[in-house]
């Protein structure tokens, strides 16, 4: 019976479905997270009869024919990068993106990550990093002796120095944006790599036309929607157990054949 394979593909795709669910609600707390959306199309079909076929010699043709379909499979799991609330922290180094746009971070392999991520720290040197330690691009020295670090909208870094009175400029931070934003690499801490359906990166100063503003002190939080999530949930939950119960009824069709006398 067709039935027992296209309820176990239903099966297995709710079963996916859930393990997304379940990244969502684990990272309801993970500073700058973007929930996930696990998306189906139906599998191949079997043509019993064509449609469109000649029905007889008259030129009759067959108007819908007979297709049965065998199930579904994944399409695809789609990132949703909607902006998430910004927390206040206070904290000076935390930095939160109003807008479009990503923090570009220097990997230790020399390459580029991108994060929305903006619970940043000072490294030994002095240097703005995130919380594993990478350098923020473009890289902001800040000297010994600063105080009082402010970084504007518009991502420029000043502080004031022991023994100056006018503020010193340290540096400008840059964003960087993509076309498809959902087609990015996530390689986990946060961080997203650049790929080929992605785009490549488009670079810019904070507030300039397409991209989003700084603001010093916040931090974006996830954009998870826990009464969404658990919703989806329960869905996916009852889509499983209906596809279930298509298994143990087409198991009890076949047994009941299969004991005829």
């Amino acid at each position: 019976m067709r039935a027992l394979t296209t309820a176990a593909t239903g099966m297995q795709a709710q079963q996916l479905n859930v393990e997304v669910i379940s990244n969502n609600l684990a990272n309801m707390n993970t500073t700058g997270f973007k929930r996930q959306r696990a998306e189906f199309q139906d599998l191949l079909y079997q043509n019993v009869q064509q449609m469109g076929m000649d029905s007889s010699d008259a030129g009759t043709i067959v108007p819908t024919g007979v297709q049965v379909g065998l199930g579904v499979q994944t399409a695809s799991i789609y990132r949703i990068t909607e902006q998430g609330a910004l927390s206040n922290t206070g904290n000076p180094f935390d930095l939160a993106i109003s807008g479009h746009g990503y923090f570009r971070v220097q990997m230790p392999d020399g390459s580029d990550g991108y994060t929305r991520a903006g619970n940043f720290s000072i490294s030994p040197e002095g240097e703005l990093v995130t919380t594993d330690g990478y350098t923020v691009a473009p890289g902001i020295a800040i000297p010994q002796g600063s105080r009082e670090i402010a970084i504007n909208a518009q991502g420029q870094v000043q502080a004031l120095i022991d023994g100056q009175v006018d503020p010193q400029t340290l540096g400008q931070l840059e964003l960087a944006t993509f076309f498809n934003e959902a087609g990015l690499e996530a390689r986990g801490d946060n961080i997203f790599l650049e790929t080929a359906a992605s785009g490549a990166a488009a670079t810019g100063t904070p507030g300039s036309p397409g991209f989003g503003s700084v603001r010093q002190g916040f931090v974006e939080t996830s954009n998870v929607n826990s009464v969404s999530e658990i919703t989806a949930l329960i869905q996916a939950q009852r889509a499983y157990e209906m596809n279930a119960r298509v298994i143990t009824a087409s198991d009890e069709m076949m047994a009941a054949s299969s004991n005829l006398r």
